[in-house]
């Protein structure tokens, strides 16, 4: 699909909008100035980009049924189990933009998503996990996130949605930006790894590599079932790729395994348990002041969410 715009107010509440919440944190990050800081003076750019970042959400889809799922889990996800090295290359946040974090997790709540997080699994299980328990359901489904992890989990009723670039593409896009189809992203990363996480691949296999090699072969079970074919495909350094899968099948393995999005997090699974809700007036004001938002986003912010202003007991 080509790129678009807001989401018409009608369609919303069909529509299940799952939002990879610690890129757009780590995206105001980098983007806002740090001349932000919350009543004790800790350093609150972060979360005044975050939210801006969400009131422009609200305004343009006005979404019914919204999560905004946030990471935890840099060192204990179950793929650290399984591989240990598992982004062990990354750097752990710090302590100011993890402050940040738990900020921005109180804000998304206090404006009515629905936030989930869990130690064991990432925000891409998360959302993998609650369009697996809601597909029975009906709703359209669109990830909010420009990850490419997430083709994967494109096909006909789920969309992804590159919010800073207004892109929007269903499975059919997925080859325009792999080279593979939705159903193969995972075995595409299984062959060429994913240095942003770790994922070691087999090494000496690229993207055009992998994307012939699943042109031809469709999954990465048949590739490494028929690995004496691949020499004699007509492939730059057929023989070569050959030698490499036969050396490095275990790393194949196991690369798909910490590729693929799990689909049994905890999560809700009903719809109901996914609807914006209307956020408390004195919780978002008390929250407001204590990260000295101003006047401006916090009046925005009275006008674009529905407001509780008494608590039912």
């Amino acid at each position: 699909m080509n790129a678009v715009t807001a989401t018409p107010a009608a369609a919303a509440s069909k529509t299940l909008y799952l939002i990879d919440a610690s890129m757009y944190v780590f995206r105001a990050w980098h983007s806002m100035p740090d001349v932000f800081f919350d009543t004790e003076g800790t350093p609150v750019n972060a979360v005044h980009g975050f939210a801006r970042f969400l009131l422009d959400f609200v305004e343009r889809t006005r979404a019914s049924h919204a999560i905004a799922a946030f990471d935890i889990a840099l060192t204990s996800s179950f793929r650290n189990a399984i591989y240990p090295a598992y982004k062990a290359n990354r750097d752990p946040a710090p302590p100011e933009l993890k402050r940040q974090f738990e900020y921005c997790r109180e804000l998304a709540t206090a404006f009515g998503f629905t936030v989930l997080a869990d130690a064991a699994y990432e925000a891409d299980d998360l959302i993998g996990s609650v369009l697996q328990a809601t597909r029975a359901h009906g709703l359209r489904a669109v990830i909010v996130s420009a990850d490419k992890d997430f083709g994967q989990l494109l096909d006909h009723d789920v969309e992804q949605w590159d919010y800073a670039r207004g892109q929007r593409w269903g499975a059919a896009g997925v080859p325009a930006r792999l080279g593979v189809e939705a159903h193969q992203v995972v075995d595409y990363l299984a062959l060429t790894g994913d240095a942003t996480d770790n994922i070691p691949g087999v090494p000496g296999i690229g993207a055009k590599g992998a994307a012939a090699l699943l042109a031809h072969f469709g999954t990465l079970e048949n590739l490494l079932a028929r690995v004496d074919e691949v020499a004699f495909l007509r492939l730059r350094g057929a023989k070569a790729l050959a030698e490499k899968l036969r050396a490095h099948t275990g790393s194949a393995l196991l690369s798909q395994r910490l590729a693929r999005i799990a689909l049994d997090a905890p999560v809700p699974g009903h719809p109901d348990g996914l609807l914006r809700r209307a956020a408390d007036a004195a919780v978002l004001d008390a929250l407001c002041e204590k990260l000295k938002i101003g006047p401006l986003t916090r009046t925005r912010a009275h006008q674009l969410l529905q407001i509780k202003t008494e608590t039912v007991t």
